[in-house]
């Protein structure tokens, strides 16, 4: 009877090197949900994983309200696009500097500051709704402070990865924390269109604030190595060129980032929409709302474990490209069906595809580059994430008050499905890779 330790050799094969050098393995035996949650066998990262599942949900409860509350003051769709364009507006600043911090001190301690710093703004923003006297500025200078301390956490947290588990487990450990983030999605609205219809929207605030705590405990509780700083470089400029430099010479990460761009541009911005879509064209209230995000995080959360389950065994074109143009065809439904139930469907399926595409791409941008330039390649990653979310709510936000929101919602999906189309035919010609190896 062969071993178990022949047992697992045989559930591993090599497949060719990446662009780094490094040799990769797939696993190529059934799948089990030892294959889905492979990465939480690492102590630090299950720390990590639970800490992060509290904060998240805190998170999208606090972002449910932020949209809810801006509309409900204002009634501008114009101003629900300019507040997600101000809080993400730091991240097309500073992002970059972001990633050579990462690069150069200890992930862990950028990680507890950024996670602490974003708690103290949640305890603000709790104060001033209680206290009835936030104003529209408040939202967008707390906004914008939120994007600073983002700018830094995330291409840290996204390069912290590799730290808490393994090169052989990076994959699955990505695909996890999408993960997490998309899990949060489904409780985190529902929580909050529940807080807000029954003991008002300043718990949701509080709440988010008190979730941090898991998070900073998870960070202080990680057993990790002894960081051992890289030489200093000539400058903090000169660092961050040698970042655009390698990603320049990475065909296959020039291509995900520039798909990845016009997706957050003409894609996501329809989640800044949201708000108005349930009000104006649903006449929903805040729990409808909620379980509209919630719907659109279960359908996330499905892409995010089909990633972490079967990204080793399916090829990776067919989850970006199959994944884009379903999360298209669903918001060009979204534009013209009114039926609620259908409506949740569709924000499912949606969801669905979203994450497919995201999660593949960051994926494989992290499994493409060397341990010593993944923090400035995050922080270019995070320029494109925040840089194109700024454009894309005021994108949305403008169309939306000339055209209305349905028409806006379908010419952003037609436009990605035509930017995946370009992409396909732009890489089609490249052999497919191996499974489980990122095609280039």
């Amino acid at each position: 009877m062969p071993s178990e330790q022949t047992k697992s050799t045989a559930q591993i094969a090599n497949v060719p090197q990446e662009v780094t050098g490094q040799l990769r393995r797939a696993v190529v035996g059934r799948v089990s949900w030892r294959d889905t949650f492979a990465a939480l066998k690492h102590r630090n990262f299950r720390l990590f994983f639970v800490g992060q599942l509290v904060s998240l949900t805190g998170t999208w409860m606090q972002g449910t309200a932020q949209g809810w509350l801006v509309y409900q003051l204002t009634g501008s769709k114009v101003l629900l696009g300019t507040v997600v364009a101000v809080g993400s507006l730091p991240m097309l600043l500073f992002s970059l500097w972001g990633g050579s911090v990462a690069d150069r001190h200890p992930k862990r301690t950028i990680v507890f500051f950024t996670q602490t710093g974003m708690m103290l703004l949640a305890f603000a923003f709790a104060a001033l709704v209680g206290s009835g006297h936030i104003q529209t500025w408040h939202i967008l200078v707390l906004a914008a402070l939120g994007g600073v301390a983002m700018a830094f956490d995330m291409p840290a947290r996204q390069a912290f990865m590799v730290e808490m588990t393994s090169r052989e487990h990076l994959m699955n450990a990505v695909s996890l924390n999408s993960a997490i983030v998309n899990g949060a999605r489904v409780v985190g609205p529902a929580v909050a269109g529940f807080l807000m219809a029954s003991v008002g929207m300043t718990w949701c605030f509080l709440l988010n604030g008190l979730s941090f705590i898991a998070v900073i405990i998870g960070l202080l509780m990680m057993r990790l190595p002894k960081f051992v700083p890289p030489a200093e470089p000539h400058s903090t400029g000169r660092h961050i060129l040698d970042g655009f430099a390698y990603v320049a010479g990475q065909r296959r990460v020039r291509i995900l980032l520039m798909l990845f761009g016009v997706v957050g541009i003409f894609g996501w911005s329809y989640s800044v929409l949201l708000p108005a879509y349930a009000t104006d064209i649903l006449h929903v209230g805040e729990s409808g709302y909620g379980v509209m995000l919630s719907a659109n995080g279960l359908g996330a959360l499905l892409g995010a474990l089909t990633v972490a389950t079967f990204g080793s065994r399916v090829r990776p074109r067919l989850m970006i490209f199959g994944g884009l143009w379903l999360f298209s065809a669903m918001l060009v439904l979204l534009a013209v069906v009114r039926w609620y139930p259908l409506v949740l469907a569709c924000f499912v399926l949606s969801g669905w595809g979203m994450l497919l595409n995201f999660s593949t791409i960051n994926t494989l941008i992290q499994t493409s580059v060397s341990d010593a330039m993944r923090g400035r390649v995050m922080g270019i990653w995070a320029l494109v994430f925040g840089g194109m979310m700024p454009v894309g709510g005021l994108e949305s936000g403008f169309l939306s008050h000339a055209v209305g929101v349905p028409w806006t919602i379908a010419v952003g999906a037609l436009i990605c499905a035509a930017a995946g189309l370009v992409t396909w035919l732009a890489v089609r010609r490249n052999p497919p890779a191996p499974v489980g190896y990122p095609a280039q």
